[in-house]
């Protein structure tokens, strides 16, 4: 008996030991550093991808078959329009100038003929020696022979063109491009690839796109196209080495149809290009810079992302509770907040990554956020 009441009473203490180990205990309020959201004026950097291209890429064909005789240019030489680029094998092409010239001449001595004899004819029929048909038939031998001597010149001219077209000259200023071929290769008007490109660099292209609501966001800001382009900060351009270029550049058009495939419109900006810098066909950034009054400005560490969408804790009754925000896009620290927030909002900055919807907070108040230069 005894021993059963001393196993009983064991039992009691394992229970009530293990009682209170399961009891829940009530969850201790972490303090977290909030901030209050005030409104700020900011300076925006919009980056956008862009391509760079001369005022005119010119690619350079050539008018007649041939063998190239003769490069007169290098790769990179700076040319003035009417400069000789290339001279294509002129030996045939002479000789079928001179072949058309003979034609020409000939032609001519056939005219005189005819004529001679239309007015022998003519003293004749006066005379009534021949008849009137001698006489017609004599006219339109003229005639004929006129005809025969306008399409000699036309081919003389033909071959005038064509001696002239063997050598290739620059159509406008600009920079040579590549030159991929050398005396000796046979080219045609034909060919798929040019014998080189000269570009215009004295002032450069620059080409980017903006997406549809950007640019909606322009044109109902400033009433119409024209103005908003007029409206357009200086731009600025930063090569792939992050450094930046020393010119400004401005926005000189923007297209008037939407990509249907990527929802954006092209823009095309110019640069001038006094030191030959920049190169046809390099591509860059184009930062756009502007100011934007009374946004509110928050630190990127008091965000966090669930399913492509972005969230901020405020205390609520001592609980954090999630709130969806839309931001901008930033610049490593900063975010530019477009809907979920208003002035005088708490929200809670520090150790947002280990917070759950619910949890007590006890809140420490910080400064407000005085960051004054975000990306967009």
């Amino acid at each position: 008996m005894n021993k059963l009441i001393f196993n009983i009473a064991i039992l009691a203490v394992v229970a009530l030991t293990t009682a209170c180990a399961e009891a829940p205990t009530q969850q201790q309020a972490a303090a977290y550093e909030a901030l209050k959201i005030q409104r700020t004026d900011v300076q925006v950097d919009s980056r956008f991808s862009a391509s760079v291209r001369g005022r005119q890429d010119i690619d350079i064909l050539p008018q007649v078959s041939g063998t190239i005789s003769e490069v007169c240019v290098t790769e990179g030489a700076t040319v003035e329009m009417g400069d000789k680029l290339f001279v294509i094998d002129q030996v045939p092409f002479k000789a079928a100038l001179q072949t058309a010239e003979a034609n020409v001449k000939a032609a001519e001595a056939g005219v005189e003929i005819a004529r001679i004899t239309l007015n022998s004819k003519k003293e004749l029929y006066a005379n009534r020696v021949i008849s009137e048909y001698e006489l017609r038939m004599a006219e339109n031998q003229l005639l004929s022979a006129q005809a025969s001597l306008l399409q000699a010149e036309a081919k003389r001219t033909d071959a005038a063109n064509s001696l002239s077209y063997t050598v290739v000259k620059a159509p406008a200023n600009g920079v040579v491009g590549t030159i991929p071929f050398r005396v000796g290769t046979l080219v045609s008007p034909s060919m798929g690839q040019p014998l080189t490109t000269v570009s215009d660099n004295s002032e450069m292209y620059v080409y980017f796109s903006m997406n549809e609501s950007q640019l909606l966001k322009l044109t109902r800001t400033h009433g119409s196209m024209e103005a908003a382009i007029a409206a357009l900060p200086k731009l600025e351009l930063q090569f792939s080495d992050g450094s930046t270029y020393e010119h400004e550049g401005k926005v000189e058009s923007i297209s008037g149809v939407i990509n249907s495939s990527t929802g954006s419109v092209s823009i095309r900006a110019s640069f001038p290009n006094p030191g030959r810098i920049l190169l046809s066909g390099s591509s860059a950034n184009v930062v756009m810079r502007y100011e934007e009054k009374g946004c509110i400005v928050i630190p990127c560490i008091a965000t966090y992302e669930l399913q492509d969408k972005t969230f901020v804790y405020k205390p609520v009754d001592g609980k954090a509770t999630a709130q969806m925000i839309s931001v901008s896009r930033y610049d490593g620290l900063n975010y530019i907040v477009r809907e979920g927030l208003e002035e005088g909002d708490m929200i809670i900055c520090e150790g947002v990554a280990m917070l759950r919807e619910g949890a007590p907070v006890t809140i420490v108040e910080q400064g407000a956020n005085n960051e004054t230069k975000v990306e967009e």
